[in-house]
């Protein structure tokens, strides 16, 4: 079975890992463009990309593939790629870019999704991250038929897995890669043999998951503490949560849920425990902080450079 796949972030390095290790032909990786990063802002390589070329796996990096969009040429020496690789299905994981319908069609079994959630619920850009924020128990992977709507393909596979309460983004998404890539294995091997039974996805149930703003990491101390705590796992590593205490903009990045009751963002206690913050619904004890420029620090760490009074209060920062 020949094999194009077509992702970009660590979650879909481990898909490509795992079907190289599997032994499937990869004669062609589609990944996005070299971007700027790091303090030198030097061009980098996705991790898809510096894997398929440790692999020696041909590589190309539209910037689109739309034939009549604004890059044509791009999306012309894309499919002439596409076309010499002969594939038979094409596997598509947190790729960035929307396969037109040209594309969907090409491989002779189509393009697989590996979906970070038990669709139809979080369908759309940030499934991880709007799961804890939800407080949702369990999330999953979903292997899906794509077609040319926003996730709504026919379901081939899904595996359930629990959200713990210590989960953040970082760590659920590394176990939701692992998984993904065990089941994007296991979904071919059934194509190879002629084994899918596809099953469309129920109409209920339906939820979608909005790229995460920036905006977003702005703490609103007068939410019930336990929001904010999902909030902060769901935005660790990205965008972290943000305050304001006196002058100085923070990230917090862990607490835990207490009783408490005081005004919203009024320090309740400060020790080597945390800073206990009253929220609109009990308290939050804030166990992790950073300063601006600083590194993220228990709070007993924080508090030795940074003292923190009794009734000062943490704002939504300007």
């Amino acid at each position: 079975m020949r094999v194009v796949f077509a992702g970009t972030p660590e979650f879909a390095a481990s898909a490509l890992a795992s079907l190289l290790a599997a032994g499937f032909e990869l004669p062609l990786v589609l990944t996005q463009p070299d971007r700027p990063a790091g303090r030198g802002m030097k061009l980098q390589a996705s991790p898809v990309k510096q894997l398929a070329l440790q692999h020696g796996i041909k590589v190309a990096q539209p910037i689109s593939l739309r034939l009549d969009g604004k890059y044509p040429d791009e999306a012309a020496a894309a499919r002439q790629a596409l076309l010499d690789a002969r594939p038979d299905v094409m596997v598509v994981a947190a790729y960035g870019l929307i396969l037109p319908q040209w594309v969907l069609d090409l491989p002779r079994l189509g393009c697989l999704n590996i979906h970070g959630s038990l669709l139809p619920r979080w369908r759309g850009a940030a499934p991880i991250h709007r799961a804890i924020e939800a407080g949702d128990a369990e999330t999953g992977i979903t292997i899906m038929q794509m077609d040319a709507g926003l996730d709504t393909g026919a379901m081939l596979m899904t595996e359930r897995l629990p959200i713990v309460a210590t989960d953040t983004t970082a760590s659920l998404h590394d176990k939701l890669a692992a998984l993904g890539a065990r089941l994007i294995v296991e979904a071919l091997e059934l194509a190879a043999c002629g084994g899918f039974h596809p099953q469309p996805q129920p109409e209920a149930g339906v939820t979608y998951a909005h790229k995460i703003e920036k905006s977003e990491s702005q703490i609103d101390w007068r939410q019930p503490a336990a929001r904010i705590e999902r909030r902060l796992r769901a935005f660790d590593p990205f965008p972290g949560g943000l305050a304001q205490l006196g002058d100085e903009a923070l990230k917090v990045w862990r607490a835990e849920v207490c009783e408490g009751r005081g005004e919203p963002g009024e320090v309740l206690a400060a020790d080597a425990t945390g800073l206990l913050v009253a929220c609109g619904e009990q308290a939050l004890r804030l166990t992790e902080l950073q300063r601006a420029g600083g590194k993220r620090l228990p709070a007993a760490a924080f508090l030795q450079a940074r003292p923190v009074a009794v009734g000062e209060r943490l704002k939504s920062a300007a």
